[in-house]
């Protein structure tokens, strides 16, 4: 469904029960404040959303129609009848609470129709949709490498799923294997061919965070058609969920392999609301095209007109990349797939867009194991259209996309940027690598490709859409030793500096692998980009004495001794001072003997530079100058904005500042470099002269914000402090200038 149909289509819903509408048009004035000003002050703590049952004129309308029976329509209106007008704009809950009034008079009707629900829960659920908060939300922290708990502190069990939004709710579908039980009570081993099926749970969540249980929709009693069920299967996994505005249904669309049915397929299952328990739909064994039964690996796509696609590989080889749409009738059937690559075996096949580009994604082909991601982008505008070869998501080669394979992908559409949340799948069966199942990080765009960010920790604002690193993030990446799958000479993200270096077997708490380097041997990683800071140094360790040194972009080093232990003993170097910019770990063995480390750590220990006392000065706000524009895509900024100089010598920055007495100052430059041609070189200018150089390192993303602070001299009153480019290249992004009090 095109947007335009979508629009004729709500248009069609809308005078469809506009009488309903109408016979809750007396209370409507409750629903939103006479004015903005006097909202707070004239809403009730939380509305009384109610309706009249409908006119006898309305009855008749639809004598003939079949009354349906539907228990979604009740369930949704009694859940946003709770909601609180004051959270939200007063623009956005006033369709939204004439939807809902409608909405619940339809629900109430027990005459009404099966189109009349879909169009009152396709009328209600768009309205939840475009509602806006009347604040701008908080940013909530996102811990990897950890199992997660829902919002009652049980565990989360959900593999191979995905996450949709539906009104202004986030819901979080997948598969509860008994192996992810057994894991999580003990990750010291492997658990192969653990995935007998228990059920498929669903979570809410309005800020993608904090995710509270709501039902399973599905459980191993759950008809499949022709009297089996899914506790018959042999397999049950990879699956998502999409919306039909026609019937109103949630169609939840999974692999299944049941002998019982016919073998390999995909199994189609429906429910009114997003949380109900669905019952059997149909099972599809073939989609035209596809030269296999079933599928490979699978995820659901919405696009943003509305339509849903299957994105998925051919079940044997997996050599073929598909894109197929679910019939816009019901959403039972899937339509002709439409191959959009073709070469080595993928799997984990998922699809996001970018800046109105659509990606598929996918990893390697060897057993829900961990893997760079391998990108298609389209060349047009159509999702089964025409796409590019493949090539490697930047930032997922150092430890393996954050030690998994491709799961799936969330878009968040924020007040001030868009995100897409990369959801990958860690999983023990076949693999045995690391804690926790689901591993979270965001994706950006640097330049013309998407940039993968792999962060163990980092905070997220799903009202906004704007993300930071978390306090506790560490810089290090393969830290744990265990993105390899097997034992290998050169291990990934560290560079062999000669002797001898393998990944072995029995790391530190059980964990399978642990860095082994000898014979005076050693390694190193190059961290792209820290900002400035104090940091802490940790690791485990045994064997033979070694060191580890941690060396700044400015050349500074500190070292870390390890003297030789028999078993695992925990070292620790504190208060590393680090400059913003690239640093270096390098790990060497002292002597021909081993040393093997393990859970290495370099985490900031500081809090970000604080302001000095004195002013702040934006670079979007006058008097302030920036030639070139004032954009807000990146996330991080402070204000409203940041300037995004000229590529071009020259293309400065002005900052006029007023302190209130002479002498010298303390100047900190806020900035953002992703470029990946390294340092961009600027002359500082103060009143007309220049008062020294400056390099603006790079941050390693455009997201990525750091400070870089120098002295100057100023007068008392105005004063201008101009960042002017030295090179074609230009300035990096640049936030803000913080100047604290001069002293004479």
């Amino acid at each position: 469904m095109m947007e335009g149909d979508i629009l004729r289509h709500r248009s069609r819903a809308v005078s469809k029960y506009w009488k309903w509408a109408a016979a809750a048009v007396l209370s409507m004035a409750l629903a939103v404040p006479v004015s903005a000003s006097t909202a707070a002050a004239e809403a009730p703590a939380k509305e009384k959303l109610t309706a009249q049952a409908p006119g006898k004129e309305v009855q008749d309308r639809r004598a003939a129609a079949a009354p349906a029976k539907e228990r979604g329509l009740k369930h949704i209106v009694s859940e946003y009848q709770t909601w609180t007008p004051s959270k939200y704009t007063a623009d956005s809950w006033k369709p939204f609470a004439k939807a809902l009034r409608t909405a619940a008079a339809v629900a109430d009707d027990t005459s009404a129709g099966k189109s009349d629900v879909a169009d009152a829960k396709t009328a209600l659920m768009t309205a939840a949709g475009d509602l806006k908060a009347a604040d701008e939300g908080t940013f909530q922290t996102i811990t990897n490498n950890t199992f997660w708990n829902d919002t009652s502190g049980n565990p989360i069990y959900s593999q191979g799923g995905g996450v949709f939004k539906f009104g202004d709710t986030y819901y979080w579908y997948g598969v509860h294997y008994t192996g992810a039980e057994l894991y999580r009570a003990n990750p010291t081993r492997k658990y192969d061919g653990n995935v007998s099926f228990v059920s498929i749970p669903v979570y809410s969540s309005k800020d993608l965070v904090n995710w509270k249980f709501e039902n399973r929709v599905a459980t191993r009693s759950t008809g499949v058609g022709s009297g089996a069920n899914l506790g018959g299967a042999g397999w049950v996994g990879r699956l998502g969920v999409s919306y039909n505005e026609n019937t109103g249904k949630y169609v939840l669309a999974v692999q299944m392999w049941h002998t019982g049915r016919g073998g390999h397929g995909v199994l189609l299952l429906q429910g009114d609301s997003p949380t109900d328990t669905f019952d059997y739909g149909y099972f599809q064994t073939q989609i035209t095209n596809s030269p296999t039964t079933g599928t490979g690996d699978q995820t659901v796509f919405t696009d943003d007109n509305g339509k849903d696609y299957l994105i998925f590989s051919n079940r044997e080889g997996r050599s073929r990349g598909f894109v197929a749409k679910f019939r816009e009738s019901d959403s039972l059937r899937i339509e002709p797939g439409v191959e959009i690559r073709r070469g080595a075996g993928r799997e984990g096949n998922a699809m996001f867009k970018l800046d109105g580009k659509y990606y598929h994604a996918a990893s390697d082909l060897h057993g829900w194991n961990t893997s760079v991601n391998y990108v298609n982008e389209s060349t047009s505008s159509n999702v089964q259209g025409s796409y590019s070869s493949e090539y490697v998501l930047a930032g997922t080669e150092m430890d393996y996309s954050h030690v998994t394979q491709t799961g799936f992908f969330v878009t968040v559409k924020g007040t001030k940027q868009n995100t897409v949340i990369y959801a990958g799948d860690r999983w023990a069966d076949f693999a045995w690598n690391g804690i926790g199942y689901n591993q979270w990080v965001p994706i950006t765009k640097t330049g013309a490709r998407p940039q993968f960010h792999s962060v163990s920790q980092w905070q997220f604002n799903a009202t906004t859409g704007e993300w930071r690193v978390g306090p506790a993030n560490n810089y290090i990446l393969n830290p744990d030793i265990q993105a390899d799958r097997i034992i290998v000479s050169s291990v990934r993200g560290w560079r062999n500096l000669g002797g001898s270096v393998t990944n072995v077997n029995g790391g530190v708490n059980g964990s399978r692998f642990a860095l082994q380097v000898s014979n005076g041997g050693g390694v190193e990683q190059r961290i792209e980009s820290v900002p400035a800071g104090t940091y802490t140094l940790s690791l485990h360790a045994r064997g033979s004495a070694g060191q580890v040194v941690i060396t700044g972009a400015n050349g500074s080093q500190r070292t870390l001794g390890i003297p030789a232990s028999s078993g695992w003993a925990k070292r620790e170097l504190t208060g590393i001072a680090l400059p913003s910019g690239a640093a270096t770990v390098t790990v060497r063995a002292s002597g021909s003997g081993g040393v093997t480390v393990d859970q290495l750590s370099l985490v900031k220990t500081s809090a970000d530079t604080p302001s000095p006392a004195g002013q702040r000065y934006e670079a979007e706000t006058a008097p302030a100058q920036c030639q070139g524009t004032i954009d807000s895509n990146q996330a991080g900024y402070s204000g409203t904005g940041f300037c995004n100089g000229d590529a071009a010598a020259g293309a400065y920055a002005q900052f006029t500042v007023t302190p209130a007495t002479a002498g010298t100052a303390t100047v900190a430059v806020r900035f953002a470099n992703g470029s990946s041609s390294g340092a961009r070189p600027a002359n500082l200018i103060v009143n007309g002269a220049t008062a020294g150089a400056l390099s603006f390192e790079s941050t390693g993303a455009w997201t990525t914000w750091t400070t870089k602070t120098v002295t100057v001299s100023l007068n008392t009153g105005s004063n201008t402090i101009r960042l002017d480019p030295t090179t074609a290249a230009g300035l990096p992004n640049v936030d803000y200038l913080d100047v604290g009090a001069a002293a004479g």
